[in-house]
């Protein structure tokens, strides 16, 4: 208690000393912690909330969608009330198409959980094609929306609504037709109205205006009235600021008078597009007043989002989605020893959520390399449902360079929920690709000493399953390592993922490891490795044990027998594949000449080898001295070439 008096007297030091009843009822910051620091309390006073909507017509038949999802956004944000600036239905049309678009309208805006009131614009008067009444539409509108003009009366706030669609005073029964000078004025009979109505609202704390047709601006309307309005308005003395719609583009005329003026864009409306700093985009005002003021803010139509709706089954639905990645189903693009190359390059899509997603494949190969068609393909597939996309390629770049890439493509998904779509984050993948035989100075120049390095995370080089195959039996596997750093869990030449194999390291410690017989079986050493050095790091496995050997020396042998678990996943040189087989736990260092054998290359201590040459029983093998048309060359029979992922570099070797 003591601790809440030394907080309350700091703020009676600012505000004054208060009486003893101030000191049970004065707003406080409870807390039993002292402190300097004087926290400001939220404003006391009266305040509420209410949207106005934009127009919703001139636009295409989906516009009524987005008027739908502007009242789902403002049922959360819950105001007191609604207000539209007018152009309610698509109009300009008979009796029967009038109340089919007005009844639309009517039951889309039923799902407000809080009342609405409605301005009549030009769409919503006009009367085009036969039997067109003196009027026009005015009696429907009011038999079916309200009063063309009113004012209501909500927390000491005025609320007036004008109508400035009246027609030409002098030619009533001429066609309504707002861009006629002479059909921009306000009636005298609505000018006295508007006098008697403003009287009837001086008591009050503020007054807001709302019509359709912004005709304080003489640039689009020279025959307009507003003067004496505005001078109404003006004398009124609590009048704050005056709405309207119709340009379809936001428009801030600023204060006049005290009285702010703003036209609002479109809530469903006809627009040249999403550009919401030029003015032109679907949304809603809110406005916040209190007793001294008014702020108003324009939030975009679907902004507003529903924290419920973030359930942890929804989140890992999606995240099936975003996890999933596109398998080939054809051959690798293959190119050909003069650059050329021409087929047909599939991939297979599968929705793995309870929910329709829409997929998205486009080509993002350059036009100067590669001509893909079709540019694009997209499809609603079903919840466990799959689809093959197909493109031809042809590879018109009768050149190979170190430049030369695979074609990428670029997948965009959108996960298909009741009444909205979640757009996913975009991904890109480059296509399987094969080289042909590449000339034999790729392996026999002289080039200077070069290795792999990567900065950890997920560099490294990748290598497709598909481009070479390890039989079942024993087999070798070995490499340079130069750590630069220390890391928790580092993939050194690796393609585990509850099976296959890998040498690895744990806090430095190297192991190698042989998933056999539903598990793996791993021969580690005593050491972490040295930082800032080569080590030579060798795994054998002899079909009844696996060893793993130091610089040429045995650190471990451990029993290990039966078939090994394979998998699809690519091989990474500095890395270790995830679940998806993208590279993770990359080391940050350096590697070099690696090579996957078949048989046992080592039962004993031996003298390592600085640079390996190809033999019968070489699989794999990676100087990693050049880059060649784009890809790391393996120089051995399988020709299973690698792929530089991010953070990585072929540099120098230290």
């Amino acid at each position: 208690m003591r601790m809440i008096f030394s907080v309350l007297f700091l703020i009676a030091a600012i505000v004054g000393e208060p009486s003893s009843q101030a000191w049970a009822e004065a707003p406080a910051v409870h807390t039993n912690r002292v402190t300097q620091q004087i926290l400001p309390l939220p404003k006391g006073e009266d305040m509420f909330h209410f949207v106005i909507f934009g127009d919703r017509t001139g636009g295409p038949p989906e516009g009524v969608k987005v008027l739908a999802q502007a009242v789902q956004d403002t049922n959360l944000l819950d105001p007191d009330l609604v207000m539209t600036v007018g152009d309610l239905i698509q109009g300009y049309n008979g009796q029967t198409l009038w109340e089919e678009q007005m009844h639309e309208y009517r039951g889309t805006m039923r799902s407000l959980r809080m009342p609405w009131f409605p301005v009549a614009g030009n769409h919503d008067i006009y009367w085009r094609g036969d039997g067109r009444q003196p009027v026009e539409h005015e009696a429907n509108y009011e038999k079916h929306f309200g009063p063309l003009w009113y004012w209501f009366e909500h927390k000491q706030c005025g609320f007036l609504v004008l109508h400035s669609d009246e027609g030409d005073p002098g030619n009533p029964g001429k066609a309504r037709d707002y861009g006629e000078p002479a059909q921009q004025k306000f009636s005298d009979a609505q000018l006295e109205w508007v006098r008697k109505s403003l009287a009837e609202m001086k008591p009050l704390r503020h007054v807001f205006v709302f019509m359709h047709h912004p005709r304080w601006a003489t640039d689009i309307y020279p025959g307009s009235n507003w003067t004496a309005v505005h001078s109404l308005l003006r004398d009124n003395g609590n009048v704050r600021a005056c709405f309207a719609g119709h340009i379809h583009r936001l428009r801030y005329d600023g204060v006049k008078d005290g009285i702010e003026y703003m036209a609002l864009a479109t809530t469903g409306g006809g627009t040249p597009g999403h550009y919401p700093r030029l003015g032109y985009l679907h949304h809603f005002n809110v406005v916040t007043v209190r007793p001294d003021g008014i702020k108003v803010a324009t939030l975009p139509v679907g902004a507003v989002v529903d924290p419920k709706m973030f359930t942890p089954e929804r989140a890992a639905d999606m995240d099936l989605v975003r996890s999933m990645n596109p398998t080939p189903v054809s051959p690798p693009v293959k190119i050909n020893a003069d650059g050329l190359g021409a087929g047909l390059y599939q991939v297979k899509l599968v929705n793995p959520s309870q929910r329709p997603v829409e997929f998205t494949l486009s080509s993002e190969a350059s036009a100067s390399e590669w001509i893909i068609t079709p540019d694009h393909q997209h499809a609603v597939v079903d919840a466990g449902k799959e689809k093959t996309f197909s493109f031809t390629y042809v590879r018109v770049q009768a050149a190979l360079t170190a430049a030369a890439q695979a074609p990428v493509f670029l997948l965009e998904t959108d996960y298909l929920e009741e009444d909205a779509r979640t757009t996913l984050p975009p991904r890109r993948f480059p296509a399987q690709m094969r080289l042909g035989a590449l000339p034999p100075e790729t392996f026999t120049a002289a080039l200077p000493e070069m290795a792999l390095h990567g900065d950890g995370g997920s560099s490294g080089v990748r290598v497709e399953s598909a481009h070479f195959n390890l039989p079942d039996g024993p087999f070798t596997l070995e490499g340079w390592v130069h750590p630069d750093k220390a890391q928790p869990t580092t993939g050194l030449i690796a393609k585990t993922q509850t099976s296959e194999y890998g040498l690895l390291a744990e806090n430095g410690v190297p192991s190698f490891l042989v998933h056999v017989s539903d598990h793996y079986a791993s021969a580690a050493a005593q050491e972490p490795l040295a930082l800032h050095q080569w080590t030579h790091l060798a795994g054998v496995f002899d079909g009844q044990s696996v060893a793993l050997f130091v610089n040429g020396q045995l650190v471990e042998r451990r029993p290990a027998a039966g078939v090994r678990r394979r998998n699809e996943l690519p091989l990474y040189l500095g890395a270790d594949p995830n679940e998806q087989g993208a590279p993770t736990r990359g080391l940050a260092g350096w590697i070099d000449e690696v090579r996957l054998s078949t048989g046992v290359r080592y039962a004993e201590n031996f003298v390592p080898t600085r640079r390996h040459q190809p033999d019968a029983e070489t699989l794999l093998l990676f100087h990693f001295d050049r880059l060649s048309h784009g890809v790391v060359p393996d120089h051995s029979q399988a020709g299973a070439h690698g792929h530089l992922t991010e953070k990585s570099s072929l540099s120098p070797a230290p």
